[in-house]
């Protein structure tokens, strides 16, 4: 039998990074919530977490965390289907809130995404632990059972997963006119794309080598700049710092205003988005993917 207090206890400290602020967010002192981790450390034979500013679970220590919000998942199932736990819940002096980790490509959390999770947030007895990662990519966190639901490229559902299609993300390459002239004055092509830096916001960002693929017909060695932050990358473009793939709706005053241009007009390229969630979660995560689901068709190409 495991001891929940103990898992509660590691949650927390993976969660708040710190044992003092998971001590905090427990009200318990910092060495009762140090006890419950070395006990529960002892129980399953090994380190669960990783001591550091901040604190890290281990592999052991992540699957452990996982465990804690499925059971905390079934536990709001059970209050909602059981009238008596649920005349219970209302007795106390606030509601116990469920963390829903999930993961989601920075474009989508910079522009549309965030008004629908916070709609959702407002209304549900939840916490939301939002994960950014390349959309490309969100969907192994769903396989590996880290998150719950993601926004991810990927449309074949993961294992104990739905999916639904949200839509079309598009994106322009665009440049400052300086940048163009400084580097295109002889048009965009393989010799002048080796030689003008690019903007990618991190290892993973294939964008910029896909449009270039698509143009070039081959694959080049773009030098690159990375900068992870929507916005950054936006405003590095826009003082000449290089040029980009930018989600569209982002972009479209500065384009209107010329102080970003296209660099080959009409070749926007649509990355489609589906939104995977946990069907155990299914009945929770129910009002999110309402929200994820109406903001998508506002803001995306269906």
């Amino acid at each position: 039998m495991l001891d929940y207090a103990a898992l509660s206890a590691l949650a927390a400290v993976v969660r708040e990074g710190r044992f003092e602020r998971a001590a905090r967010a427990l009200h318990v002192t910092p060495s009762a919530v140090s006890q419950r981790v070395r006990l529960l450390e002892e129980r399953a034979g090994c380190a669960l977490v990783v001591r550091g500013q901040p604190c890290r679970p281990t592999e052991a220590g992540q699957q452990l965390c996982r465990h804690v919000d499925q059971v905390q998942l079934l536990e709001h199932e059970l209050r909602g289907a059981l009238p008596a736990l649920r005349d219970a819940r209302a007795q106390t002096p606030a509601p116990r809130r469920v963390t829903l980790p999930l993961a989601v490509n920075a474009d989508s959390l910079a522009t549309w995404f965030a008004p629908a999770a916070a709609r959702f947030a407002a209304e549900a007895p939840v916490l939301l632990e939002v994960a950014v990662d390349d959309q490309d990519h969100t969907a192994q966190r769903l396989r590996s059972g880290a998150v719950l639901a993601a926004v991810t490229a990927m449309a074949t559902p993961a294992t104990g997963c739905d999916s639904r299609p949200l839509g079309a993300m598009r994106y322009v390459a665009a440049a400052s006119p300086a940048f163009m002239a400084r580097h295109f004055a002889d048009g965009v092509n393989a010799r002048s794309l080796l030689q003008a830096p690019c903007l990618i916001f991190d290892r993973k960002d294939q964008l910029q080598a896909r449009w270039v693929r698509r143009q070039c017909r081959r694959e080049l060695a773009l030098p690159r700049h990375a900068l992870p932050s929507p916005q950054a990358f936006v405003e590095a473009s826009r003082i000449g710092m290089g040029w980009g793939m930018h989600v569209q709706q982002m972009v479209q005053p500065l384009l209107d205003s010329g102080e970003l241009v296209e660099l080959v007009p009409g070749t926007t390229l649509d990355v489609r988005l589906h939104w995977q969630q946990a069907r155990a979660a299914c009945s929770l995560l129910q009002g999110l993917t309402q929200q994820v689901m109406a903001a998508a068709r506002e803001a995306l190409i269906r």
